[in-house]
């Protein structure tokens, strides 16, 4: 059955981070947990399917205030497939350098911020536009992604770097470089991707270990409540509270 050829795929890739990612996501957790608690930020961002972990993680029921999500609608919302902002225009525009550029020029940054950026291959102008603007604004970076998979794999950045080759910290996402996982009969490509599932899989591991220490640290985390809960009376204003947190802060963004 391939519903579980798949499921034994996507379990491998978990056990995969669970025995070789550990050192990195702690490692990843304390940058962000430094930027957070100087009143700071996590910037995150992605392209295409690798925005969905960005999406994932705040706002959300149990994330919490630090996160700054920048997605860039013409660089996720291809959902329309052929016609306006459809697939072909996001394959060209994720290989065009110096768009990126642009998109950080939309922002202010702080060097105490951390930039964190997932992208399954590492080799795309766009987000090696992004993460040599936040290395030069002095930030630290953080990428998740498939660096053993590309490791033989030629950059299509001017600067001949990918994104593994910038980051501090590199927490690799335990995928092939295909991604896809299940081979179906009488066709030559896969089905069944990996990756999202192992970038969601990563969010959650590093910023539950990112609220650890800022707990340890003793830094109050204004944390989403689900509003959804009977007898939960409180939900609302607690829900208020966090997103009068993120307001205060991103006037600074």
């Amino acid at each position: 059955m391939l519903a579980l050829q798949w499921l034994d795929q996507a379990r491998g890739v978990m056990k995969r981070i669970e025995t070789t990612q550990l050192e990195n996501i702690r490692r990843a957790a304390s940058l962000m947990a430094k930027s957070i608690a100087a009143g700071r930020w996590v910037h995150t961002f992605g392209c295409g399917h690798a925005t969905i972990p960005v999406e994932e993680m705040y706002p959300r029921i149990g994330g919490f205030v630090g996160f700054h999500p920048m997605v860039e609608l013409p660089l996720t919302f291809f959902t329309r497939i052929v016609g306006e902002m459809g697939v072909r225009q996001f394959v060209f525009l994720e290989g065009v350098e110096g768009y990126g550029d642009r998109i950080m020029e939309s922002y202010d940054f702080d060097p105490r911020d951390t930039m964190w950026i997932f992208s399954h291959s590492g080799i795309n102008a766009v987000n090696i536009d992004v993460a040599l603007r936040a290395k030069a604004l002095g930030m630290k970076l953080v990428v998740c992604g498939s660096e053993a998979g590309f490791q033989n794999k030629p950059s299509r950045h001017s600067s001949g770097k990918k994104l593994f080759d910038l980051a501090d910290v590199v927490v690799d996402n335990c995928t092939d470089a295909v991604d896809a996982s299940v081979p179906l009969k009488n066709h030559q490509d896969k089905i069944g991707p990996v990756s999202t599932m192992a970038f969601v899989t990563l969010v959650w591991m590093i910023i539950t270990t990112v609220a650890e220490q800022l707990v340890e640290q003793g830094v109050k985390l204004w944390i989403h409540p689900s509003h959804n809960v009977p007898g939960d009376t409180t939900a609302h204003e607690r829900l208020n509270d966090a997103l009068r947190e993120y307001k205060r802060r991103i006037a600074d963004v």
